[in-house]
């Protein structure tokens, strides 16, 4: 019987006293009876967290008291159990790890398309102008294989601050084309957007929520395999069960 609640949610915005921050999230979710992962950065707030379905609520809607998490917006999937063995509140450099400071989401975000709209471009081939589309995946070669988008794009990479270079090596090939950025819950897809616009692409857009809302909104629809998740349920399948 799935009585776990487990959320995945970030955001990036200002964030220059994430220090202060991190003992008062600490503090708050250990009370909550909360287990998982908190990163935060200058840059923003990136968690998967799992709990009591009352008490992780009842803890987002304590950070959404904050302005600057009030957009926060958490995808949720169930399990049996907590699949963390612990809480950890970390401070780190970024909360997405892509070596380019000149790559800013907290200071504006890429265009984003929603699921719904993503499933009703690859069912027709192509965007509402007509343009071919294309997902490109984001994450790592390890992930990819668990599952992808039929026909995605995969450069293989080791880690996403590999990404960069690969796509500077394959810029050509997105020339033209509408270009659907996606990773799991949408974290890297933001950063990954946001570069392939200043790369010089010609038109980029991240998918919103990542592949995690993309199976909440749609059943999967196009998608190949299961989705990845780093905590001890290893994959979700498209109704967001453990696999």
């Amino acid at each position: 019987m799935n009585t776990t609640l487990n959320i995945s949610a970030y955001r990036f915005v200002l964030l220059p006293d994430a220090a202060v921050l991190r003992e008062r999230l600490h503090a708050r979710a250990a009370q909550a009876g909360l287990k998982g992962t908190v990163l935060l950065a200058e840059e923003g707030i990136n968690l998967f967290l799992a709990g009591e379905a009352q008490a992780l609520r009842g803890f987002v809607a304590w950070l959404h008291e904050d302005e600057r998490f009030a957009g926060l917006a958490p995808k949720e999937s169930w399990s049996d159990s907590v699949p963390f063995g612990k809480l950890l509140v970390k401070v780190k450099r970024e909360i997405i790890r892509m070596n380019h400071p000149a790559i800013r989401p907290q200071a504006a975000r890429a265009p984003a398309v929603d699921p719904h709209t993503l499933a009703r471009w690859l069912d027709a081939g192509h965007d509402d102008e007509g343009r071919p589309v294309v997902t490109l995946d984001t994450r790592n070669a390890f992930e990819v294989d668990h599952g992808r988008f039929k026909g995605a794009l995969d450069w293989r990479i080791g880690r996403f601050s590999d990404f960069p270079d690969a796509a500077l090596a394959h810029r050509e090939q997105m020339q033209g084309k509408t270009v659907v950025s996606y990773c799991t819950g949408g974290i890297r897809c933001e950063k990954a957007a946001l570069f392939l616009q200043d790369a010089g692409v010609e038109r980029v857009l991240q998918l919103e929520g990542g592949i995690l809302k993309y199976f909440e909104e749609t059943g999967g629809r196009h998608f190949e395999g299961d989705c990845f998740v780093f905590d001890e349920r290893e994959r979700v399948n498209s109704a967001l069960q453990p696999v």
